[in-house]
C-alpha cells in the first residue's frame, strides 16, 4: 500500500474535530468561570440535578398479559422500504416500541438491520407527523371524507371508473395488491399507477430485452468467489441489500479459507465500491465500454469495438471469471442503461452462472403504469379523481414531467401519507397515514418471502394504513384490516388458525421464497446504452443519499446528522467532484454552483472529495424540501429539479460559479493517518505468505511501549468484556451508530453543532483515502470507547466520575460528572463526548416514549461515551443469577454487533477460552490501535484484507516501510 500524505489542511481539519475548544460557547474561560461561580456551585451543591417538571404517573387497571415492568417484549414485524420488507423484531417497553432489531429467522435480514430500519423508530414518534384529515387547507373528518370518496365514486360508477387513477409507491403486500385489482374490478377504467424515486423500471427493461419477460433477479453472494459489478452498489442499495452484505462478508474470512474476489467499476463511491479488491473510478458510458470489452473478451458477440478501455485489466478480469465458471457472478446498476443490464445478462448465461449464482423470478412488485402515463393524462384533462397513495411526486418527479403543473389541473386529489408534505399540500383532501408498527399489513422480501407487519401500538396521530384507505375506497370502511388480512392468508396460502400464529410469532412464512420463473435467452445485443457527454460539461450522475435515502426520511433527525459512509458529509447534499476535475472548472470545496441539466437548473455547494472520475460529478437525493417538517425542511437542494424523466440518473450539466464560502458539517474534516499505523491494511497472499505478517507493526518507525503508571487490575473473576471489530467484513455502513444512537438514548446536535466538531455518537467510523485522486482507495474504522485496562481518561477525573469496573468496563458516573472534560483532553482515541448545551429534548411528549428506559437520558454538562451496552450486560447478569448459571457466550450483544449486517463485531468474555471474542483475539490479524501507549484497549481490530488479481497488483501491502502502516 503507497504513502497516505498528509495535507497542508490537516492540523487545521484534526483541531475541529475534537470538540476541544471549550470556550467556543462562553466568552468566559474555565478558570474565570469557576472563580466567579465557586460561591454558587458551593451553595447550590456540586452534584445537585434539576428538578423535571411534575408529570402523573397512571397504574394499570387491569396489567397487560405477560407484561412485566422493567422487562421489554420483543415482536416480529417487518419494515417496508420501497414495498420490499425486512424482518425486524421491535422492541416494547410497556406498550411502547423503543427499538428495531433483525430477525433471525428472516431471509432478508438474517439478524442483521441497515441505518434506515434502525432509525425507522423515531419516525414513528416525529412529532410533524400528519395528525388530522384536512380538506382545502382545512381541519375535516374521517366521515367527511367517507363522504365526499362515496361521491366522487357514484359520479364514476356509471363509466366504469373512466377518469379514475390510483398512484402508489411499489407494491408487494398481498393483501394491498388484493384490494386494488378489486378496486379495478369494480371501476374497470380505473388506472393504477406506481412511482417511486429508487424504481426497478430500469431492470424490468433490461429482463425484457434478455429473457422477453420482466423478471426479477436474486443473488447468492455466498457462492460466488468472483464478482464484478457494474456500478451496482448490492451491498448498500436494493432490497436484498442486508442479506447480500452478510453473504459477501462470510467469503472475506482469510483464516477460514479462500477469500471471494470483487472487482467494481462505479461512477460514485459506493459502499460496495469501498469493500471491493480492485476499484476503477469512471463514468457511465466508460463502464459499459468496459462491460462490453469483457463480454467480447468471453467470446460474447457485440456489435462494434469497445474503446478507450484498459485491455491488460479487462483481460485478467476475463481470465479470472472462465476459471470459475457457474461459480462468479456480474451485476449491473438498476440505475444504468438496460443495455448495460442485459449485457451483464449475457455475460452470467456466458459463464454458467444462471440458476447457479443468479435465480430469476417473477416481479416481487407487481408492474403498473407508469408517472409519465399520469401526467400526461393529467395535461389533457383525463384524470377527474386522483388517490395518491404513500408516495410523493409533487417533490420527486423529474424535472420535465411538470407534475405540480398538471396536478393543479385535477379536479379531485386525495392523498394520503405520515406527513403533510408536498403533494399533501396540493391535494384537496389530505389523510394521515398509520407507521408500519401502528398497523396490521403484509409485505414480500427480495425473494418473494412472505411476512407479517404487526403492529405494536395503536396509531399516535389516528393515522390509517393503505389497506384501510383500500377498504374505503371499496365502500367496506368499517371492515377490520386485521380480518381481512388473515382471511386472505387462509384463502391464498392455506394458513389455518395454528398456523396463522406461527406465523404472526415468526413474522415470516417459512419457505415461501418465490419459485423460479420459466424464461427463455432471447438476447442480442443493440449496441450501447449509455452516449458520452460533451467536454464542456459535467457527466453527473444522481443517486439516493446513503443516510436519507431518497426523501421519505427527510425529517429524520438521526439519519440527517448520520455521517455519510464516504465523505462524512452530515445535513447537506453537495456537487461531489474530485480534485482532477476541480482543477480544470476552477472549483474547490465551499464554492457554490449553478448547474444547469437539459430539463432544469439548481444551485448547489461544490465537496472536492476522493473516488469520482475525472469529468464526473454526483449529486444525492433527498434534499430541498419544503414540505418534510421542522427538521427537512430548507436541508440542501433538490436534485429532481435537473433530472430528467428519460434519464433520471445521469445528465449532462454545466456548472457556473455564483459565490464561494459555504460551510459543510463534516465530523472527519481529514483523511490521513499522519504517520500513524492503527489502520492495517493486507493481501490474502500475503497472509499466506507469513500469517504472523502483522508483527511487522510493533516496531514501525523504532516506537517502543510507553511504560504505564497505572497499578495492575485484579482480574480474577470473570466476566472480563472485551471486543473485537473485523475490518474485513466492515463496510462503514453506519448500522452501529444508528443502533447505538437508539438504544443509548443518544441526541441530535444539528449541523452548527457537529461543524463545532461536537457531534454526539458514541461510535464514529473514521473514513481515509490512499491518494486524493479519482484512483484514491477508501478504507473504514469504526472507533469506540477502548475501556482501556490502562485509562489515561480514569486517572486525571477530578471528581471520579470515570472509574474502572471489575469487569473491565470503563464507566461513567453521571450525577457526579462536573464538566471538567479532563478525559476527553487525555484520551488519545477522541471518543468522549460532551454536551455543551441542553441536546436532548425533553419537552416534546412524543419522543420521551421512543427512549429506552434503561439508560439516562443525558442533560447539559455531562461527559458520554460508550459503556459497551452495560443496560444489556446488567439483565443478563440478573437473568443468570436468577438461574444459578454462568454468562454463556454471545448471551449479552451490544446494540452495535447485534444490528451489524455483516457481524463485524465479536463481544464477549475475554477469559472464556472457548468464546468466539477470545478466539477472535487470538488471531495473527488481531491487533490493538496506539499500542505504543500503553493503554491495553480491549477493543481491537482484525486488520483489513484483500483478495487482488495477482496479475493486476504486485505491489507489496503490509510493509514496514509504507507510511501508511
Amino acid at each position: 500500500m503507497s504513502s497516505i500524505n498528509p495535507s497542508d489542511a490537516f492540523p487545521a481539519g484534526l483541531a475541529t474535530e475534537s470538540p476541544q475548544w471549550a470556550a467556543a460557547w462562553n466568552p468566559l474561560n474555565r478558570r474565570d468561570f469557576l472563580r466567579l461561580m465557586g460561591v454558587s456551585l458551593a451553595l447550590g451543591g456540586l452534584v445537585a440535578c434539576t428538578r423535571q417538571p411534575d408529570e402523573k404517573i397512571v397504574p394499570f387497571v387491569n396489567s397487560p398479559e405477560n407484561q412485566i415492568p422493567g422487562q421489554p417484549l420483543w415482536y416480529a414485524t417487518a419494515f417496508p422500504l420501497d414495498g420490499h420488507g425486512i424482518g425486524v423484531l421491535a422492541e416494547s417497553h410497556m406498550g411502547r416500541p423503543t427499538k428495531i432489531e433483525g430477525n433471525t429467522l428472516h431471509p432478508a435480514s438474517l439478524g442483521g438491520a441497515d441505518g434506515f430500519a434502525q432509525a425507522s423508530i423515531l419516525e414513528l414518534y416525529d412529532p410533524d407527523r400528519a395528525r388530522t384529515v384536512r380538506h382545502e387547507g382545512q381541519e375535516s373528518s374521517w366521515e367527511a371524507l367517507a363522504n365526499a370518496v362515496e361521491q366522487q365514486l357514484v359520479l364514476h360508477s356509471s363509466n366504469e371508473g373512466q377518469g379514475v387513477r390510483l398512484l402508489t409507491g411499489p407494491v408487494t403486500s398481498p393483501t394491498l395488491r388484493q384490494l386494488i385489482h378489486e378496486f379495478l374490478e369494480a371501476y374497470p377504467k380505473a388506472v393504477w399507477h406506481v412511482h417511486a424515486p429508487v424504481d426497478r423500471g430500469l431492470l424490468h427493461e433490461a429482463t425484457t430485452l434478455a429473457f422477453g419477460v420482466a423478471v426479477d433477479p436474486v443473488y447468492d453472494i455466498a457462492k460466488a468467489e468472483i464478482m464484478v459489478s457494474f456500478d451496482a452498489d448490492f451491498l448498500g442499495v436494493g432490497p436484498g441489500r442486508v442479506r447480500y452484505a452478510r453473504e459477501f462478508a462470510s467469503r472475506r474470512k482469510v483464516e477460514q479459507g479462500a477469500m471471494n474476489r470483487l472487482y467494481v467499476l462505479e461512477s460514485a463511491v459506493s459502499t460496495t465500491g469501498i469493500a471491493a479488491d480492485h476499484r476503477l473510478a469512471l463514468r457511465p458510458d466508460q463502464i459499459e465500454q468496459c462491460a462490453r470489452a469483457l463480454a467480447q473478451e468471453l467470446g460474447i458477440a457485440v456489435r462494434g469495438e469497445p474503446a478507450g478501455v484498459d485491455t491488460a485489466w479487462v483481460r485478467a478480469v476475463a481470465t479470472d471469471l472462465r476459471e470459475h465458471r457457474g461459480r462468479s457472478l456480474v451485476l449491473a446498476g438498476e440505475q444504468r442503461s438496460p443495455a448495460l443490464q442485459a449485457l451483464a445478462f449475457a455475460i452470467n448465461h456466458a459463464l454458467g452462472n444462471l440458476d447457479a449464482t443468479v435465480l430469476l423470478i417473477p416481479p416481487v412488485a407487481e408492474p403498473a403504469a407508469s408517472l409519465r402515463e399520469l401526467t400526461e393524462a393529467m395535461e389533457s384533462g383525463a384524470v377527474e379523481m386522483l388517490v395518491v397513495l404513500d408516495t410523493n411526486p409533487a417533490y420527486s418527479a423529474p424535472a420535465d414531467l411538470r407534475f405540480v403543473d398538471r396536478l393543479r389541473k385535477v379536479p379531485w386529489v386525495m392523498r394520503h401519507g405520515l406527513f403533510t408534505d408536498e403533494t399533501a399540500a396540493l391535494a384537496h383532501w389530505s389523510t394521515p397515514g398509520a407507521h408500519y408498527l401502528e398497523a396490521w399489513g403484509d409485505v414480500r422480501a427480495f425473494d418473494g418471502t412472505l411476512s407479517i407487519v404487526q403492529p405494536l401500538i395503536e396509531p399516535l396521530y389516528g393515522g390509517k394504513s393503505s389497506i384501510d384507505m383500500l377498504l374505503l375506497l371499496l365502500g367496506r370502511a368499517t371492515d377490520d384490516p386485521y380480518q381481512v388480512l388473515k382471511a386472505l392468508w387462509a384463502t391464498a396460502y392455506g394458513i389455518d388458525e395454528a398456523a396463522w400464529k406461527r406465523v404472526v410469532h415468526d413474522g415470516v412464512l417459512a419457505d415461501s421464497r418465490s419459485a423460479a420463473a420459466p424464461v427463455e435467452w432471447l438476447w442480442r445485443d443493440a449496441g450501447p446504452g449509455e452516449a458520452s457527454v460533451a467536454p464542456d460539461a459535467l457527466d453527473v450522475v444522481i443517486v439516493p443519499d446513503p443516510s436519507v435515502w431518497d426523501g421519505a426520511f427527510a425529517n429524520n433527525a438521526w439519519l440527517q446528522e448520520l455521517p455519510r459512509p464516504v465523505t462524512t458529509l452530515t445535513w447537506d447534499n453537495a456537487l461531489q467532484i474530485s480534485a482532477e476535475t476541480a482543477g480544470p472548472w476552477g472549483l474547490s470545496t465551499g464554492d457554490v454552483v449553478e448547474l444547469t441539466s437539459p430539463v432544469g437548473s439548481v444551485a448547489a455547494p461544490v465537496l472536492v472529495t476522493a473516488g469520482i472520475p475525472r469529468g464526473g460529478g454526483v449529486i444525492t437525493l433527498v434534499y430541498g424540501r419544503t414540505a418534510a417538517g421542522r427538521v427537512g425542511n430548507g436541508v440542501g437542494f433538490r436534485a429532481a429539479a435537473v433530472q430528467g424523466a428519460d434519464s433520471p440518473w445521469r445528465s449532462a450539466m454545466k456548472p457556473r460559479t455564483i459565490r464561494s464560502g459555504y460551510s459543510f458539517a463534516l465530523t472527519q474534516p481529514h483523511r490521513t493517518l499522519a504517520g500513524r499505523s492503527h489502520l492495517r491494511i493486507g493481501t490474502a497472499a500475503g497472509f499466506r505468505n507469513n500469517p504472523r505478517f502483522i508483527d511487522c507493526y510493533e516496531t514501525f518507525g523504532g516506537r517502543r511501549l510507553i511504560p504505564s503508571i497505572h497499578p495492575p487490575h485484579d482480574y480474577s473473576q470473570r466476566p472480563q468484556w472485551g471486543m473485537v471489530i473485523d475490518l474485513s467484513a466492515c463496510l462503514g455502513c453506519n448500522a452501529c451508530t444508528l443502533a447505538c444512537q437508539a438504544e443509548n438514548n443518544i441526541p441530535v446536535v444539528g449541523k452548527r453543532e457537529v461543524g463545532n466538531g461536537r457531534a454526539m455518537h458514541w461510535i464514529r467510523v473514521d473514513r481515509y483515502h490512499e491518494g486524493d485522486s479519482a484512483a484514491a482507495a477508501i478504507y473504514h474504522q469504526p472507533l469506540t470507547c477502548m475501556h482501556c485496562e490502562n485509562a489515561p481518561c480514569e486517572a486525571v477525573c477530578p471528581v471520579n466520575a470515570t472509574v474502572h469496573s471489575a469487569d473491565g468496563i470503563n464507566q461513567m458516573v453521571y450525577n457526579q460528572c462536573v464538566g471538567s472534560r479532563y478525559c476527553s483532553n487525555n484520551c488519545p482515541y477522541k471518543v468522549r463526548r460532551f454536551n455543551f448545551y441542553q441536546y436532548a429534548d425533553h419537552e416534546t411528549p412524543s419522543l420521551k416514549l421512543q427512549r429506552n428506559p434503561n439508560v439516562t437520558v443525558r442533560t447539559r454538562g455531562v461527559m458520554e461515551k460508550c459503556t459497551f451496552c452495560i443496560q444489556r450486560i446488567s439483565a443478563a447478569r440478573i437473568a443468570a443469577r436468577r438461574q444459578n448459571r454462568p454468562l454463556a457466550d454471545r448471551e449479552v450483544s451490544t446494540a452495535c454487533q447485534q444490528a451489524c449486517p455483516t457481524q463485524a463485531i465479536v463481544f464477549g468474555d475475554l477469559l472464556d477460552p472457548a468464546g468466539e471474542v477470545a478466539r477472535a483475539r487470538a488471531s495473527p490479524l488481531n491487533y490493538a490501535v496506539l499500542r505504543e501507549l500503553s493503554t491495553q484497549p480491549r477493543v481491537t481490530y482484525l486488520a483489513r484484507i484483500r483478495n487482488p488479481n495477482p496479475a493486476l497488483e504486485t505491489a507489496p501491502v503490509m510493509d514496514a516501510s509504507s507510511d501508511a502502516v
